[in-house]
């Protein structure tokens, strides 16, 4: 089980897929406040995220809450600015996948005392960046993958059509 941590999200639909894929995975999801949208039921239920009581959700006052209640599992910080690829790291159950806000991403100097736990995904220079929801199943399915996918149902089961002949 992987830790998605999301520090001042802003965008509901973001947060929404991301708890989307909490849900599939058994990730536990992390909001960092503030946040940039109410999380009431009514809320959550007029932007269609009726899936959430299948996600275990943390709210944290601060990032110092958060640190408190991961108990110094390891964190790997999504960022641009990181000169490490994602893949290079190696993620073990109870880590932390941690992310910042849409329009900024993590503070500056969070990622400089941590530097060496910053990892990017790989695009084009001319990119700013990947959608955050996008980005972050990107990280949680190689944590998963590299942990085996253990827990996670690994095979499908196709249902042939039966064709009646004219």
């Amino acid at each position: 089980m992987l830790h998605v941590v999301l520090v001042e999200p802003e965008i509901p639909q973001n947060t929404g897929n991301i708890a989307r894929t909490c849900a599939a995975t058994g990730c536990v999801l992390h909001l960092v406040k503030p946040l940039g949208f109410d999380l009431s039921e009514r809320a959550l239920k007029r932007a269609g995220l009726d899936y959430w009581h299948l996600v275990d959700v943390r709210v944290h006052e601060n990032f110092g809450a958060l640190l408190l209640d991961l108990g110094g599992a390891p964190m790997h910080f999504f960022t641009t600015k990181a000169r490490r690829l994602y893949t290079e790291a190696e993620y073990a159950d109870g880590d932390a996948l941690v992310f910042g806000k849409e329009t900024r991403g993590l503070d500056e100097e969070l990622l400089v005392s941590r530097e060496a736990d910053c990892v990017r995904i790989p695009m084009i220079g001319e990119s700013r960046s990947l959608n955050l929801s996008n980005a972050v199943a990107i990280a949680v399915y190689e944590g998963l993958r590299q942990g085996g996918f253990e827990g996670l149902k690994k095979a499908g089961e196709l249902h042939r059509l039966k064709w009646e002949q004219r």
